[in-house]
């Protein structure tokens, strides 16, 4: 995967992530939300954020001087 593919799969994910972030607030702020609905939102969030770290550590490698 070429560099530019990798960050428009980064952007991809971070708004997904984002987008997910708000799902999550505004689920947990009603008075009957659905806890499984809630648990399944957040691992999906977390899967992404795992993915997002992956795809950062392809981009942006750390430099050990």
């Amino acid at each position: 995967m070429d560099t530019d593919a990798l960050r428009q799969e980064l952007a991809r994910l971070r708004q997904e992530h984002r987008d997910l972030d708000v799902a999550v607030e505004a689920l947990a702020a009603t008075s009957n939300h659905d806890v499984l609905q809630l648990q399944r939102l957040k691992k999906k969030k977390l899967m992404i954020k795992d993915r997002i770290s992956s795809l950062e550590d392809q981009l942006f490698p750390d430099i050990i001087a």
